[in-house]
Protein backbone atom coordinates (compact mmCIF):
# COMPACT_ATOMS: atom_id res chain seq x y z
CA UNK A 1 0.00 0.00 0.00
CA UNK A 2 3.04 2.51 0.97
CA UNK A 3 4.21 1.72 -2.73
CA UNK A 4 1.54 2.85 -4.08
CA UNK A 5 0.94 5.84 -2.46
CA UNK A 6 4.31 6.75 -2.98
CA UNK A 7 3.82 6.57 -6.71
CA UNK A 8 0.99 9.08 -6.51
CA UNK A 9 1.93 12.80 -7.50
CA UNK A 10 1.88 15.41 -5.10
CA UNK A 11 -1.21 17.46 -7.59
CA UNK A 12 -3.43 13.54 -7.35
CA UNK A 13 -2.60 13.36 -3.31
CA UNK A 14 -3.47 16.77 -2.82
CA UNK A 15 -6.95 16.85 -5.03
CA UNK A 16 -7.28 13.06 -3.43
CA UNK A 17 -6.76 14.98 0.50
CA UNK A 18 -9.51 17.16 -0.63
CA UNK A 19 -12.07 14.89 -1.53
CA UNK A 20 -11.30 12.53 1.35
CA UNK A 21 -11.72 15.75 3.85
CA UNK A 22 -15.19 16.92 1.69
CA UNK A 23 -17.35 13.53 1.17
CA UNK A 24 -15.93 12.99 5.59
CA UNK A 25 -17.32 16.68 6.23
CA UNK A 26 -20.45 15.65 4.29
CA UNK A 27 -20.69 12.38 6.17
CA UNK A 28 -20.49 13.91 9.28
CA UNK A 29 -22.75 16.42 8.68
CA UNK A 30 -25.64 14.02 6.85
CA UNK A 31 -25.28 12.11 9.76
CA UNK A 32 -25.62 14.54 12.13
CA UNK A 33 -28.79 16.08 10.32
CA UNK A 34 -30.66 12.72 10.00
CA UNK A 35 -30.35 11.98 13.50
CA UNK A 36 -31.19 15.92 14.21
CA UNK A 37 -34.33 15.52 12.30
CA UNK A 38 -35.26 11.85 13.59
CA UNK A 39 -35.21 13.19 16.95
CA UNK A 40 -37.20 15.94 16.32
CA UNK A 41 -39.94 14.07 14.36
CA UNK A 42 -39.55 11.29 17.10
CA UNK A 43 -40.51 13.42 19.84
CA UNK A 44 -43.52 15.14 17.41
CA UNK A 45 -45.06 11.44 17.46
CA UNK A 46 -44.69 11.37 20.62
CA UNK A 47 -46.68 14.55 21.20
CA UNK A 48 -49.10 13.29 19.14
CA UNK A 49 -49.07 9.89 21.49
CA UNK A 50 -48.94 11.72 24.34
CA UNK A 51 -52.38 13.56 23.04
CA UNK A 52 -53.97 10.25 21.60
CA UNK A 53 -53.55 9.14 25.43
CA UNK A 54 -55.16 12.25 26.94
CA UNK A 55 -58.47 11.14 24.98
CA UNK A 56 -58.23 8.15 25.52
CA UNK A 57 -58.57 8.81 29.57
CA UNK A 58 -62.24 9.69 28.22
CA UNK A 59 -63.26 6.61 26.17
CA UNK A 60 -62.32 4.40 29.02
CA UNK A 61 -64.12 6.59 31.70
CA UNK A 62 -67.85 5.51 32.75
CA UNK A 63 -70.07 8.41 33.55
CA UNK A 64 -71.13 6.22 36.44
CA UNK A 65 -67.94 5.24 37.70
CA UNK A 66 -67.94 1.51 36.62
CA UNK A 67 -65.51 -0.30 35.08
CA UNK A 68 -66.95 0.12 31.27
CA UNK A 69 -70.50 1.45 29.87
CA UNK A 70 -73.41 -1.24 31.31
CA UNK A 71 -70.91 -3.05 33.17
CA UNK A 72 -69.48 -4.35 30.00
CA UNK A 73 -65.12 -4.62 29.39
CA UNK A 74 -63.54 -2.11 27.86
CA UNK A 75 -62.68 -2.06 24.00
CA UNK A 76 -60.23 -0.32 22.25
CA UNK A 77 -62.23 0.29 18.96
CA UNK A 78 -63.55 3.10 21.69
CA UNK A 79 -60.45 5.23 21.76
CA UNK A 80 -60.27 4.30 17.75
CA UNK A 81 -63.84 5.72 16.77
CA UNK A 82 -63.10 8.95 18.56
CA UNK A 83 -62.68 11.74 16.43
CA UNK A 84 -59.31 13.23 15.55
CA UNK A 85 -57.66 9.82 15.37
CA UNK A 86 -54.90 9.53 12.27
CA UNK A 87 -54.70 6.87 9.73
CA UNK A 88 -52.69 3.85 10.84
CA UNK A 89 -54.14 4.36 15.01
CA UNK A 90 -53.40 1.24 16.99
CA UNK A 91 -54.99 0.77 20.00
CA UNK A 92 -55.16 -2.74 22.39
CA UNK A 93 -56.10 -3.83 25.27
CA UNK A 94 -53.71 -5.84 27.65
CA UNK A 95 -55.22 -7.95 30.50
CA UNK A 96 -53.66 -10.77 32.24
CA UNK A 97 -50.92 -11.14 29.93
CA UNK A 98 -52.67 -11.23 27.17
CA UNK A 99 -53.89 -8.70 24.21
CA UNK A 100 -57.37 -8.57 23.28
CA UNK A 101 -59.32 -6.18 20.89
CA UNK A 102 -56.13 -5.28 19.28
CA UNK A 103 -57.13 -3.31 15.89
CA UNK A 104 -55.50 -0.25 13.49
CA UNK A 105 -57.57 2.88 11.60
CA UNK A 106 -57.41 2.30 8.20
CA UNK A 107 -57.29 4.66 5.18
CA UNK A 108 -61.53 5.45 5.46
CA UNK A 109 -61.27 5.34 10.15
CA UNK A 110 -62.64 2.06 10.30
CA UNK A 111 -60.77 -0.30 12.88
CA UNK A 112 -59.16 -3.13 11.43
CA UNK A 113 -58.91 -5.93 13.88
CA UNK A 114 -55.75 -7.85 13.91
CA UNK A 115 -54.31 -11.31 15.05
CA UNK A 116 -53.60 -10.53 18.76
CA UNK A 117 -50.77 -13.44 18.45
CA UNK A 118 -48.71 -11.18 16.44
CA UNK A 119 -48.46 -8.27 19.09
CA UNK A 120 -46.91 -10.02 21.62
CA UNK A 121 -44.40 -7.18 21.61
CA UNK A 122 -46.75 -4.90 24.02
CA UNK A 123 -47.04 -7.53 26.93
CA UNK A 124 -43.60 -6.18 27.76
CA UNK A 125 -44.52 -2.26 27.96
CA UNK A 126 -44.32 -0.09 31.10
CA UNK A 127 -48.12 0.96 31.70
CA UNK A 128 -47.27 5.00 33.27
CA UNK A 129 -47.58 5.80 29.52
CA UNK A 130 -44.08 6.34 28.60
CA UNK A 131 -43.51 6.05 25.01
CA UNK A 132 -41.74 2.90 23.89
CA UNK A 133 -40.79 2.08 20.14
CA UNK A 134 -41.50 -1.34 19.02
CA UNK A 135 -41.36 -3.45 15.78
CA UNK A 136 -44.68 -4.92 15.00
CA UNK A 137 -43.81 -7.41 12.22
CA UNK A 138 -43.71 -6.93 8.80
CA UNK A 139 -47.21 -5.74 8.15
CA UNK A 140 -47.11 -2.83 10.48
CA UNK A 141 -43.50 -1.80 11.05
CA UNK A 142 -41.94 -0.02 14.11
CA UNK A 143 -44.88 1.79 15.92
CA UNK A 144 -44.29 4.37 18.72
CA UNK A 145 -46.39 3.24 21.58
CA UNK A 146 -47.41 3.93 24.93
CA UNK A 147 -49.42 1.96 27.46
CA UNK A 148 -52.07 3.38 30.82
CA UNK A 149 -53.93 1.34 33.08
CA UNK A 150 -57.46 1.89 32.20
CA UNK A 151 -59.47 0.67 35.43
CA UNK A 152 -59.73 -1.31 38.95
CA UNK A 153 -59.77 -4.53 36.70
CA UNK A 154 -55.93 -4.45 35.67
CA UNK A 155 -56.98 -3.97 32.24
CA UNK A 156 -54.47 -1.48 30.25
CA UNK A 157 -54.73 0.35 26.90
CA UNK A 158 -52.02 0.26 24.34
CA UNK A 159 -52.47 3.43 22.10
CA UNK A 160 -49.46 3.65 19.07
CA UNK A 161 -48.92 5.82 16.07
CA UNK A 162 -46.92 4.35 13.46
CA UNK A 163 -43.20 5.86 12.65
CA UNK A 164 -43.80 5.02 8.60
CA UNK A 165 -43.78 8.44 7.82
CA UNK A 166 -40.75 9.67 10.10
CA UNK A 167 -38.33 6.16 8.07
CA UNK A 168 -39.89 7.97 4.91
CA UNK A 169 -38.61 11.37 5.72
CA UNK A 170 -35.50 10.22 7.03
CA UNK A 171 -34.67 7.97 3.77
CA UNK A 172 -35.70 11.09 2.01
CA UNK A 173 -33.53 13.16 3.07
CA UNK A 174 -30.64 10.63 3.77
CA UNK A 175 -30.69 10.47 -0.14
CA UNK A 176 -31.22 13.97 -0.89
CA UNK A 177 -27.57 14.61 1.43
CA UNK A 178 -25.72 11.93 -0.09
CA UNK A 179 -26.64 13.19 -3.82
CA UNK A 180 -25.84 16.54 -3.28
CA UNK A 181 -22.66 15.27 -0.84
CA UNK A 182 -21.77 13.19 -3.85
CA UNK A 183 -21.96 16.05 -6.51
CA UNK A 184 -20.32 18.56 -4.32
CA UNK A 185 -17.41 15.95 -4.34
CA UNK A 186 -17.24 15.66 -8.02
CA UNK A 187 -17.49 19.62 -8.05
CA UNK A 188 -14.68 20.54 -5.14
CA UNK A 189 -12.28 17.45 -7.08
CA UNK A 190 -12.47 18.95 -10.90
CA UNK A 191 -12.04 22.67 -8.90
CA UNK A 192 -9.55 21.37 -6.64
CA UNK A 193 -7.67 20.02 -9.50
CA UNK A 194 -7.51 23.31 -11.50
CA UNK A 195 -6.21 24.93 -8.24
CA UNK A 196 -3.59 22.54 -7.08
CA UNK A 197 -2.64 22.14 -11.06
CA UNK A 198 -2.82 26.22 -11.15
CA UNK A 199 -0.55 26.37 -7.52
CA UNK A 200 2.03 24.16 -8.63
CA UNK A 201 2.57 25.39 -12.02
CA UNK A 202 6.00 27.30 -10.68
CA UNK A 203 6.93 23.87 -9.03
CA UNK A 204 6.88 22.19 -12.61
CA UNK A 205 8.75 25.13 -13.92
CA UNK A 206 11.41 24.39 -11.49
CA UNK A 207 11.39 21.27 -11.57
CA UNK A 208 11.64 21.22 -15.58
CA UNK A 209 14.92 23.81 -15.72
CA UNK A 210 16.66 20.52 -12.98
CA UNK A 211 15.60 18.21 -15.74
CA UNK A 212 17.42 20.27 -18.24
CA UNK A 213 20.43 20.83 -15.92
CA UNK A 214 20.40 16.54 -15.71
CA UNK A 215 20.46 16.31 -19.30
CA UNK A 216 23.47 18.77 -20.16
CA UNK A 217 26.85 16.48 -20.20
CA UNK A 218 28.79 18.07 -17.04
CA UNK A 219 31.43 15.01 -17.10
CA UNK A 220 33.40 16.55 -19.45
CA UNK A 221 34.25 19.89 -21.75
CA UNK A 222 33.59 23.22 -21.36
CA UNK A 223 30.11 23.28 -20.11
CA UNK A 224 28.26 26.81 -20.13
CA UNK A 225 25.56 26.24 -17.05
CA UNK A 226 23.90 29.10 -17.86
CA UNK A 227 20.30 27.51 -16.91
CA UNK A 228 18.54 29.05 -14.30
CA UNK A 229 15.17 28.98 -12.78
CA UNK A 230 13.35 32.42 -13.12
CA UNK A 231 12.85 34.92 -11.09
CA UNK A 232 9.32 34.94 -10.58
CA UNK A 233 9.52 31.32 -9.33
CA UNK A 234 13.01 31.94 -6.88
CA UNK A 235 10.85 33.92 -4.38
CA UNK A 236 11.84 32.69 -1.25
CA UNK A 237 9.11 34.13 0.68
CA UNK A 238 7.26 31.11 -0.68
CA UNK A 239 7.68 27.30 -0.42
CA UNK A 240 8.34 26.71 -4.35
CA UNK A 241 10.38 29.85 -4.61
CA UNK A 242 12.11 28.49 -1.90
CA UNK A 243 13.15 25.60 -3.95
CA UNK A 244 13.91 27.69 -6.79
CA UNK A 245 16.26 29.69 -4.78
CA UNK A 246 18.54 27.28 -3.11
CA UNK A 247 18.70 25.10 -6.49
CA UNK A 248 19.76 28.44 -8.70
CA UNK A 249 22.57 28.78 -5.67
CA UNK A 250 23.22 25.35 -6.00
CA UNK A 251 23.66 25.97 -9.98
CA UNK A 252 25.92 28.61 -9.64
CA UNK A 253 28.26 26.70 -7.41
CA UNK A 254 28.26 24.03 -9.76
CA UNK A 255 28.91 26.58 -12.44
CA UNK A 256 32.05 27.71 -10.33
CA UNK A 257 33.24 24.39 -9.33
CA UNK A 258 32.53 23.39 -13.03
CA UNK A 259 34.68 26.65 -14.65
CA UNK A 260 37.39 25.55 -12.06
CA UNK A 261 37.21 21.64 -13.27
CA UNK A 262 37.31 23.43 -16.71
CA UNK A 263 40.70 25.49 -16.71
CA UNK A 264 42.75 22.67 -14.17
CA UNK A 265 42.03 19.96 -17.27
CA UNK A 266 42.71 23.16 -19.86
CA UNK A 267 46.42 23.30 -17.91
CA UNK A 268 47.09 19.70 -17.95
CA UNK A 269 46.11 19.74 -21.59
CA UNK A 270 47.99 22.29 -22.48
CA UNK A 271 51.12 20.29 -20.03
CA UNK A 272 50.50 17.21 -22.25
CA UNK A 273 50.41 18.55 -25.33
CA UNK A 274 53.64 21.10 -24.60
CA UNK A 275 55.39 18.15 -22.67
CA UNK A 276 54.33 15.77 -25.81
CA UNK A 277 55.52 18.12 -28.06
CA UNK A 278 59.06 18.80 -26.43
CA UNK A 279 59.42 15.57 -25.74
CA UNK A 280 59.54 13.85 -29.45
CA UNK A 281 63.07 15.82 -30.28
CA UNK A 282 65.41 14.31 -27.76
CA UNK A 283 63.44 11.09 -27.60
CA UNK A 284 64.18 11.05 -31.50
CA UNK A 285 67.79 12.41 -31.10
CA UNK A 286 68.03 8.89 -28.24
CA UNK A 287 66.97 7.11 -31.18
CA UNK A 288 69.15 7.70 -33.93
CA UNK A 289 72.12 8.16 -32.06
CA UNK A 290 71.37 4.65 -30.54
CA UNK A 291 70.52 3.19 -34.10
CA UNK A 292 73.91 5.12 -35.25
CA UNK A 293 75.57 3.12 -32.74
CA UNK A 294 74.02 -0.01 -33.65
CA UNK A 295 75.17 0.24 -36.81
CA UNK A 296 78.17 1.67 -37.08
CA UNK A 297 81.49 -0.42 -37.63
CA UNK A 298 82.75 -0.49 -34.04
CA UNK A 299 84.10 -3.27 -32.08
CA UNK A 300 81.53 -3.22 -28.84
CA UNK A 301 81.16 -5.68 -25.53
CA UNK A 302 78.71 -7.75 -25.84
CA UNK A 303 76.70 -5.97 -22.91
CA UNK A 304 76.98 -2.52 -24.32
CA UNK A 305 75.38 -3.26 -27.66
CA UNK A 306 72.55 -4.89 -25.30
CA UNK A 307 72.22 -1.70 -23.44
CA UNK A 308 72.32 0.40 -26.74
CA UNK A 309 69.50 -2.13 -28.36
CA UNK A 310 67.57 -1.51 -25.03
CA UNK A 311 68.13 2.00 -25.35
CA UNK A 312 67.11 1.73 -29.07
CA UNK A 313 63.52 -0.22 -28.24
CA UNK A 314 62.44 1.57 -25.32
CA UNK A 315 62.88 5.12 -27.02
CA UNK A 316 60.66 3.31 -29.88
CA UNK A 317 58.21 2.67 -27.22
CA UNK A 318 58.44 5.98 -25.32
CA UNK A 319 58.09 8.05 -28.74
CA UNK A 320 55.00 5.65 -29.20
CA UNK A 321 53.49 6.65 -25.97
CA UNK A 322 54.34 10.47 -26.33
CA UNK A 323 52.67 10.67 -30.50
CA UNK A 324 49.06 9.03 -28.10
CA UNK A 325 49.35 11.39 -25.49
CA UNK A 326 49.46 14.01 -28.01
CA UNK A 327 46.88 13.16 -30.30
CA UNK A 328 44.49 13.03 -27.03
CA UNK A 329 45.71 16.57 -26.16
CA UNK A 330 44.82 17.47 -29.73
CA UNK A 331 41.76 15.85 -29.88
CA UNK A 332 40.77 17.29 -26.75
CA UNK A 333 41.73 21.03 -27.32
CA UNK A 334 39.09 20.25 -30.68
CA UNK A 335 41.40 20.31 -33.18
CA UNK A 336 39.50 19.30 -36.67
CA UNK A 337 40.05 15.84 -38.30
CA UNK A 338 40.96 15.31 -41.86
CA UNK A 339 37.67 14.98 -44.76
CA UNK A 340 37.37 12.73 -46.66
CA UNK A 341 35.66 9.43 -48.30
CA UNK A 342 36.85 6.47 -46.43
CA UNK A 343 36.46 2.77 -47.64
CA UNK A 344 36.11 0.91 -44.68
CA UNK A 345 36.38 -2.48 -46.82
CA UNK A 346 39.65 -1.72 -47.62
CA UNK A 347 41.05 -0.72 -44.59
CA UNK A 348 39.29 -3.24 -42.92
CA UNK A 349 41.07 -5.70 -45.62
CA UNK A 350 44.51 -3.84 -44.56
CA UNK A 351 44.70 -3.63 -40.91
CA UNK A 352 44.12 -7.70 -40.91
CA UNK A 353 46.92 -8.17 -43.26
CA UNK A 354 48.75 -6.16 -40.95
CA UNK A 355 47.77 -7.85 -38.03
CA UNK A 356 48.33 -11.12 -39.50
CA UNK A 357 52.06 -10.34 -40.39
CA UNK A 358 52.39 -9.04 -36.97
CA UNK A 359 50.85 -11.81 -34.64
CA UNK A 360 51.91 -15.11 -36.85
CA UNK A 361 50.28 -16.98 -33.59
CA UNK A 362 46.76 -16.03 -33.98
CA UNK A 363 44.27 -17.11 -36.37
CA UNK A 364 42.66 -13.89 -38.34
CA UNK A 365 40.01 -13.47 -40.25
CA UNK A 366 38.35 -11.24 -42.26
CA UNK A 367 34.40 -10.36 -43.20
CA UNK A 368 33.30 -7.33 -45.62
CA UNK A 369 30.40 -7.22 -47.95
CA UNK A 370 30.59 -7.31 -51.62
CA UNK A 371 29.75 -3.47 -52.01
CA UNK A 372 31.27 -0.88 -50.99
CA UNK A 373 31.19 0.72 -47.71
CA UNK A 374 32.21 4.40 -47.58
CA UNK A 375 31.54 7.23 -45.13
CA UNK A 376 33.05 10.28 -44.39
CA UNK A 377 36.21 10.87 -42.07
CA UNK A 378 39.48 11.23 -41.53
CA UNK A 379 41.33 7.99 -42.75
CA UNK A 380 44.37 7.52 -40.81
CA UNK A 381 42.77 8.35 -37.66
CA UNK A 382 40.32 5.38 -38.93
CA UNK A 383 42.98 3.30 -39.82
CA UNK A 384 44.54 4.19 -36.56
CA UNK A 385 40.99 2.97 -34.63
CA UNK A 386 41.04 -0.50 -36.76
CA UNK A 387 44.75 -1.11 -35.82
CA UNK A 388 44.23 -0.40 -32.36
CA UNK A 389 41.56 -2.67 -31.79
CA UNK A 390 43.48 -5.80 -33.67
CA UNK A 391 46.31 -4.94 -31.36
CA UNK A 392 44.53 -5.31 -28.39
CA UNK A 393 43.06 -8.46 -29.75
CA UNK A 394 46.51 -9.40 -29.95
CA UNK A 395 48.25 -8.42 -27.00
CA UNK A 396 45.79 -9.44 -24.64
CA UNK A 397 44.98 -12.94 -25.47
CA UNK A 398 47.17 -16.12 -25.68
CA UNK A 399 48.66 -17.83 -28.77
CA UNK A 400 46.26 -19.55 -31.03
CA UNK A 401 42.97 -17.24 -30.27
CA UNK A 402 40.92 -16.57 -33.13
CA UNK A 403 40.32 -13.01 -33.99
CA UNK A 404 37.48 -12.18 -36.70
CA UNK A 405 36.93 -8.39 -37.88
CA UNK A 406 33.82 -7.83 -39.67
CA UNK A 407 32.27 -4.37 -41.33
CA UNK A 408 28.35 -3.92 -41.66
CA UNK A 409 25.86 -1.89 -41.98
CA UNK A 410 22.72 -1.10 -39.98
CA UNK A 411 21.24 2.51 -41.29
CA UNK A 412 23.19 5.09 -41.86
CA UNK A 413 25.46 3.84 -39.91
CA UNK A 414 28.86 1.68 -40.68
CA UNK A 415 29.72 -1.07 -37.93
CA UNK A 416 32.73 -2.21 -37.17
CA UNK A 417 33.71 -5.49 -34.81
CA UNK A 418 36.76 -7.12 -34.04
CA UNK A 419 35.75 -10.04 -32.08
CA UNK A 420 37.89 -12.76 -30.19
CA UNK A 421 38.17 -16.03 -28.60
CA UNK A 422 40.21 -15.05 -25.64
CA UNK A 423 39.96 -15.43 -21.86
CA UNK A 424 37.35 -12.11 -22.11
CA UNK A 425 37.74 -8.75 -19.95
CA UNK A 426 36.47 -8.97 -16.21
CA UNK A 427 33.06 -7.34 -15.90
CA UNK A 428 33.78 -4.87 -13.73
CA UNK A 429 36.57 -3.73 -15.73
CA UNK A 430 34.21 -3.45 -18.88
CA UNK A 431 32.39 -0.12 -17.69
CA UNK A 432 35.83 1.77 -17.89
CA UNK A 433 37.41 0.13 -20.70
CA UNK A 434 37.56 2.98 -23.20
CA UNK A 435 39.43 5.34 -20.33
CA UNK A 436 42.78 6.37 -20.75
CA UNK A 437 45.67 4.74 -18.63
CA UNK A 438 43.03 1.33 -18.28
CA UNK A 439 44.23 -2.07 -18.88
CA UNK A 440 42.99 -5.67 -18.46
CA UNK A 441 46.19 -6.88 -17.25
CA UNK A 442 44.41 -9.06 -14.75
CA UNK A 443 41.47 -10.98 -16.62
CA UNK A 444 43.19 -11.35 -20.08
CA UNK A 445 46.58 -12.64 -20.68
CA UNK A 446 49.34 -10.20 -22.76
CA UNK A 447 52.74 -11.12 -24.43
CA UNK A 448 53.52 -7.60 -24.47
CA UNK A 449 53.24 -4.24 -22.31
CA UNK A 450 50.86 -1.77 -22.87
CA UNK A 451 49.92 2.16 -22.29
CA UNK A 452 46.75 2.01 -21.39
CA UNK A 453 45.58 4.46 -24.39
CA UNK A 454 45.13 2.22 -27.29
CA UNK A 455 41.17 2.49 -26.62
CA UNK A 456 41.35 5.23 -25.26
CA UNK A 457 42.48 6.18 -28.81
CA UNK A 458 39.82 4.62 -30.49
CA UNK A 459 37.20 5.74 -28.36
CA UNK A 460 38.22 9.55 -29.03
CA UNK A 461 38.60 9.14 -32.34
CA UNK A 462 35.32 7.55 -32.79
CA UNK A 463 33.60 9.99 -30.80
CA UNK A 464 35.00 13.02 -33.03
CA UNK A 465 33.83 11.01 -36.38
CA UNK A 466 30.06 11.42 -34.17
CA UNK A 467 30.05 7.45 -33.30
CA UNK A 468 30.40 5.52 -30.08
CA UNK A 469 32.34 2.53 -29.32
CA UNK A 470 31.04 -0.59 -27.54
CA UNK A 471 32.48 -3.88 -25.71
CA UNK A 472 30.69 -7.03 -24.63
CA UNK A 473 32.80 -9.77 -23.16
CA UNK A 474 32.56 -13.45 -21.50
CA UNK A 475 35.24 -16.22 -21.72
CA UNK A 476 35.38 -16.80 -25.13
CA UNK A 477 33.58 -14.30 -26.77
CA UNK A 478 34.93 -10.77 -26.23
CA UNK A 479 33.58 -8.23 -29.03
CA UNK A 480 34.66 -4.67 -29.72
CA UNK A 481 32.32 -2.38 -31.91
CA UNK A 482 32.68 0.55 -33.28
CA UNK A 483 29.59 2.32 -34.93
CA UNK A 484 30.44 5.42 -36.98
CA UNK A 485 27.70 7.44 -38.52
CA UNK A 486 27.33 9.07 -42.68
CA UNK A 487 27.37 6.33 -44.76
CA UNK A 488 28.12 7.68 -48.08
CA UNK A 489 25.10 6.58 -50.94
Amino acid sequence: MSGRRSRLTLRRRLVLGIAVLLATLTLMIGVVSVFSLQGFLVNRVDAQLDAATSRSQGAFRPPDGGVGGSGEKPRAEKFLALSGQPEGTLGAIINSGAVFNAAVLDAYGQPVTLDSTTLDALLSLPTDSTPVTVDLGEGLGQYRVAAQSSGPAGDSLVIGLPLQSVQDTLVRLSLLIAGIGLLGVIAAVVAGALIVRAALRPLQRVAATATRVAELPLDRGDVALAVRVPSADADPATEVGAVGSALNHMLEHVASALESRQASENKVRTFVADASHELRTPLASIRGYSELTRRGNHVLPDDVVHAMGRIESESVRMTSLVEDLLLLARIDEGNKLETAEVDLGRLLVDAVSDARAAGGDHTWSVDVPDEVVLITGDPGRLHQVIANLLTNARTHTPAGTSVTASLTSDGDNAVIEVRDTGPGIDSSLQPNIFERFVRGDGSRSRAKGSTGLGLAIVSAVVEAHGGRAEVTSEPGNTVFRVILPGLVD
